[in-house]
């Protein structure tokens, strides 16, 4: 019965693609599509996820109500629902629909949407709460904290927003968990060997990664074999040695920080036990504090400093790394970890709350009220004034997100002072500085109101007779067409 009641127009939506969906691709890149998983993806459409991941040796299976009609449900570690809940005119089958597929969730549920800012691209006239198209289909469009607040009432579950449009609701509270501290803290990638040499060495590069010596439940079991036939003492004198100390200094500063970060987001969804948190979170805070007590003391301190307008723009001001505006600090995504902890927990926040975009290049962060946008340069590192090609922003204090696209514009912003947004020890900076301090005596930026678009750029090149080869300025000739 319940198969029935999709209407016959749905399969209309299902598009044909040549890879992975968008939802699949952010799912398999967190590591939620393991190969060790089975996969069911809930409502197929024409098959195109279950074929390409078929090919990436993934166990899974679709079904779909049109497409796949007789193909079985069968509960799965992983349920994906790419873009099911919007094509569904019923709020209440909507919800039916979504209970449905988390029912046969064992670990992860995906669910995916389009959203309310993809409006333009969808023709047709408002019917219910959606858009009725002239193909005889329908789009209900969600705000992104609506498709999360639905997920989350329907599952019972703390839920994830994995990207825009992209939700995660997790079976185990310890995967949800997992998966936070992972967003946060990357894991190393462990070299493994079966050499007691190559063991030690990757127990080095933990320790220098890490700050501290790994658990023998963090490390992949090849190693931990060679490294249970060493005597203890002799590994840990051998880490002493070999371990440079500034490098593991750096890193225990970084976990520490790292650590902080984790406990004041998840204040949020209402912190758990210390047993109840991921392993290596546990193993940081026994290394890095006196106690899980101190730990979350100071994770809240850390959030009462975001609350304070004043507080976070004076961290604005003494940051290494970012270009700040009047209204905003502007810092490239290589240089986000080099930010006061503060900032950094404003952009957890703002991610956790509307889901990092799958490409971006600088986050903006605002000095007062609470917003912040990811901006997309894709050709930032070989373009000299790089154009933005799209921003994604979420403004923290409504949970609204909005989205813009420059593909169509004719006259994009660009960027100017590139090295302003990286860590002063980028690899690049020195290179784009040199060119900031060449467009700076040519009297490129003496009109700073006129160069901050494509059109006014290029006029003021004309102006001054030059024009850029790479990243280099050089003389325009007299012939030399402008542009």
């Amino acid at each position: 019965m319940e198969d029935s009641r999709w209407a016959s127009e749905r399969h209309r939506t299902a598009i044909g693609r040549s890879g992975l969906s968008v939802p699949a691709r952010q799912a398999l890149a967190d590591g939620q599509l393991h190969p060790d998983h089975t996969i069911l993806d809930f409502g197929c459409g024409r098959g195109d996820d279950v074929r390409a991941l078929k090919r990436l040796d993934r166990q899974i299976t679709g079904w779909d109500p049109h497409f796949q009609p007789h193909a079985q449900k069968r509960p799965a570690d992983v349920i994906l629902m790419t873009y099911v809940l919007n094509v569904i005119e019923n709020p209440a089958e909507r919800r039916d629909t979504l209970r449905a597929a988390w029912a046969l969730t064992k670990a992860v549920l995906v669910v995916s949407a389009r959203l309310t800012w993809e409006r333009s691209k969808v023709h047709g006239d408002q019917a219910a709460d959606g858009v009725l198209t002239s193909r005889g289909t329908f789009q209900h469009l969600f705000a992104t904290h609506e498709l999360r607040y639905l997920v989350e009432d329907v599952t019972g579950s703390h839920c994830v927003v994995a990207a825009p449009g992209i939700i995660y609701a997790f079976r185990d509270e310890a995967a949800r968990l997992g998966y936070l501290a992972q967003r946060i803290s990357p894991q190393l990638s462990w070299i493994v060997s079966d050499e007691a040499g190559g063991a030690v060495k990757a127990l080095v590069e933990y320790v220098e990664h890490r700050g501290r010596a790994p658990r023998l439940e963090e490390v992949p079991r090849l190693v931990a074999e060679v490294v249970a036939q060493l005597k203890p003492a002799a590994v840990r004198r051998l880490l002493r040695e070999t371990a440079r100390q500034e490098l593991v200094d750096a890193a225990a500063r970084r976990s520490t920080l790292d650590t902080l970060l984790f406990l004041a987001l998840e204040l949020f969804n209402g912190r758990g036990r210390f047993t109840s948190l991921p392993l290596s979170v546990q193993l940081d805070i026994r290394a890095f504090f006196s106690s899980y007590a101190e730990a979350c003391q100071r994770a809240d301190r850390l959030l009462l400093k975001l609350r304070d307008d004043s507080y976070v723009r004076g961290a604005m001001s003494a940051s290494r790394v970012g270009k700040l505006t009047p209204t905003a600090l502007y810092v490239h995504q290589r240089a986000l970890g080099a930010m006061p902890a503060v900032l950094r927990l404003y952009e957890h926040c703002a991610s956790i709350a509307a889901g990092r975009p799958a490409e971006w290049t600088i986050v903006k962060l605002k000095h007062d009220g609470r917003a912040a946008s990811w901006l997309h340069y894709p050709e930032f590192d070989s373009d000299p004034h790089p154009r933005i090609r799209s921003e994604y922003q979420v403004d923290l204090r409504s949970l609204e997100t909005s989205h813009r696209s420059y593909e169509g514009s004719t006259n994009r912003p660009l960027v100017h002072r590139k090295h302003e947004f990286l860590a002063p020890d980028d690899p690049d900076a020195a290179r784009y500085r040199r060119l900031t301090d060449f467009e700076v005596r040519a009297g490129l930026y003496a009109r700073p109101h006129l160069i901050g678009t494509e059109g006014g750029w290029e006029a003021e090149l004309a102006r001054c007779g030059r024009h850029l080869k790479g990243h280099r300025l050089v003389k325009r000739r007299p012939d030399q067409a402008s542009g």
